[in-house]
């Protein structure tokens, strides 16, 4: 469940970090009860940009496989393999 907090909370650097480090989840701040930042540790950050590359070749892989350009790489493979007995 994500945590929310006021802007006027960021005060207490310590609390925040311990906060941030104790989940992968962001912690949302708001201003005058409107949304306004997010923060979260450098770990979650790392593991959020990793899985948005993953999904991203994902996505490529997809559109290769829809564009039928992965078959001639097989079948290049194929021809390569029965050329040399592999």
């Amino acid at each position: 469940m994500p945590r929310v907090i006021q802007i006027q909370d960021l005060q207490d650097t310590v609390a925040i970090s311990r906060m941030c480090d104790e989940s992968l989840e962001p912690i949302y701040i708001t201003k005058n009860g409107g949304d306004d930042l997010v923060i979260m540790s450098l770990k979650a950050y790392e593991q959020k940009m990793l899985m948005q590359d993953v999904y991203s070749k994902l996505a490529a892989a997809e559109a290769e496989l829809k564009d039928c350009k992965t078959l001639d790489a097989f079948g290049a493979l194929n021809g390569l393999r029965a050329k040399y007995g592999l």
